[in-house]
């Protein structure tokens, strides 16, 4: 069996949305493009190292549209890997399917994806955050890379929405501060569910004269 292999770009008060550019996602939120100015050498080979093995990626309607408009047209080490890749798109629409490799999930989402990750071994989900709150909600996922930059915005989607269940994860590596501030936090998929304790107790170390 595979693994899904969620990438979210998100600022410190968590909002992943547009971070690319202005045209991402533009009704009703100002600052699309946040990411661009915190970008430098070090964030660009930690994100180029997150896509090594990647052999399927699983996007968003959103997301795939705006791939689709550009990917294809590009050369470099991307866009060789996301043209000869098998494209697999989330939606309830008729999205329009002219990348090569590209396929509609069908309605049952959460079936769908588990038959991707028995079909290949590296699932790569970009962007896309409507699909990534209901992955994490069914806790369909292996890996979260999340890359999380010194800026806060106030506005915007986010990337724990409502429907966050309680879930635990184990972190993967130490986290890498690249020059620009921006934090890679690499996570796993853990067992159960959040632990509670009373830091108060002798054991914690709190509240007493040691």
């Amino acid at each position: 069996m595979g693994r899904i292999h969620i990438a979210m770009f998100a600022t410190l008060d968590l909002v992943g949305q547009a971070p690319g550019g202005p045209d991402e996602d533009p009704i009703g939120f100002p600052f699309g493009g946040w990411q661009a100015p915190l970008l430098d050498d070090v964030a660009g080979a930690q994100i180029e190292a997150a896509y090594e093995g990647t052999d399927a990626l699983l996007l968003g309607r959103r997301t795939y549209d705006i791939f689709a408009s550009y990917w294809p047209h590009q050369k470099d080490a991307f866009g060789t890997l996301f043209n000869s890749i098998p494209k697999y798109v989330a939606s309830r629409g008729k999205p329009d399917l002219s990348w090569a490799g590209s396929t509609q999930l069908g309605p049952d989402l959460a079936d769908a994806v588990r038959e991707i990750r028995d079909r290949h071994e590296h699932v790569k989900v970009v962007g896309s955050l409507n699909l990534v709150q209901t992955l994490l909600h069914e806790k369909l996922f292996d890996r979260l890379d999340l890359w999380l930059h010194p800026l806060v915005l106030g506005v915007g989607k986010k990337v724990f929405d409502d429907g966050a269940v309680p879930t635990n994860i184990t972190l993967l590596d130490p986290p890498a501060a690249s020059p620009k501030g921006t934090v890679y936090l690499r996570y796993a998929l853990a067992e159960g569910t959040p632990a509670t304790g009373d830091m108060s107790l002798p054991d914690r170390g709190v509240g007493s004269d040691a």
